[in-house]
């Protein structure tokens, strides 16, 4: 099966361990965004999670590296969404800078 692999960088100034926080925290609401019925696995591995999302029939797995002053999301979509990278690609960068954004002073 071929799939087509996508990869953001969110740069951001909260440092890792916090960085790694505010993802952890919002990990659990990345359900809200899925089809009904979607299941998530994640686990995390040192500054890596790891993710596998099962919705409609397709598998996406992914991974959240965690760095100082970037995060690095990586997934690979199956063929069947692969139309749909510009949307999927938007969303993160959408949502990922929202959960990253430095909201001091």
């Amino acid at each position: 099966m071929n799939t087509t692999p996508l990869t953001v960088d969110l740069p951001h100034s909260l440092g890792a361990a916090e960085a790694k926080r505010r993802i952890a925290a919002g990990s659990d609401s990345l359900v809200a965004h899925l089809p009904a019925g979607a299941q998530v696995r994640s686990a995390w591995t040192g500054e890596r999670l790891a993710m596998q999302v099962l919705a409609m029939g397709q598998e996406v797995n992914a991974g959240i590296e965690v760095h100082e002053a970037f995060v690095r999301v990586e997934m690979l979509l199956p063929p069947a969404l692969g139309f749909l990278r510009p949307l999927i690609e938007a969303g993160v960068r959408r949502g990922g800078t929202a959960m990253l954004e430095d909201k001091r002073g």
